[in-house]
């Protein structure tokens, strides 16, 4: 089950369950600032910064979303990926298993290793029990693993940079969630043909 950031269960017991009038698809999302109504976008991207896999979802954690997505682009792309990395928020015992059954080669930190690699050092404050977890600590804690991981904001947050600075998409125009999902598909078709125009420029400049 998904965990429910502590703001969250808060916001939940002082009694604020009010939804939008306009959009009751949209749920309570934890922002820095407080808490917005919405709905959560995950997306994957190939190693050429394409976007392999795109979904809105209401969920208001993403660590049930890492399996479901991988195995999309796998359907998606026609070929299992051999390697995936995806930050904290994604991490579940169960999505690692289910990836590792696949032999998918997983990079993906949990909370407190995430803050210790985004830092560059620290100690860890809780300690692994299962032995997947266990496996992962020790996998990303090394040389490797941490180049491998510390490719990921390279691979993705450009993806995001571009949607949001150049696009402009900080919010959606269509209200249900099946419409923001043609929205999300829509905006994920158009950056991917215009990287794709992009890749064969490069390539007949430097061919």
């Amino acid at each position: 089950m998904a965990e429910i950031p502590p703001r969250l269960e808060r916001l939940k017991k002082s009694g604020l369950k009010r939804r939008s009038a306009t959009d009751p698809d949209s749920r309570f999302l934890e922002e820095r600032k407080g808490f917005t109504l919405g709905y959560t976008v995950t997306m994957a991207a190939s190693e050429d910064h394409l976007i392999v896999e795109q979904r809105g979802t209401q969920e208001a954690t993403d660590n049930g979303a890492l399996a479901p997505v991988v195995e999309a682009v796998e359907e998606r792309c026609r070929e299992t990926p051999k390697q995936v990395s995806a930050d904290s928020g994604f991490f579940a015992i169960e999505a690692l298993q289910r990836l590792a059954e696949r032999k998918i080669d997983a990079y993906v930190p949990d909370s407190n290793l995430g803050r210790v690699l985004n830092r560059g050092g620290g100690r860890l404050r809780c300690r692994a029990v299962h032995p997947m977890h266990r496996q992962m600590r020790q996998k990303l804690r090394s040389p490797l693993g941490r180049a491998i991981y510390g490719r990921r904001k390279g691979l993705i947050e450009p993806v995001f940079g571009v949607l949001k600075e150049q696009r402009g998409i900080r919010q959606f125009r269509r209200r249900g969630l099946e419409k923001v999902g043609v929205e999300i598909a829509l905006a994920a078709t158009a950056y991917n043909l215009t990287r794709m125009w992009n890749l064969i420029r490069e390539r007949q400049a430097t061919g």
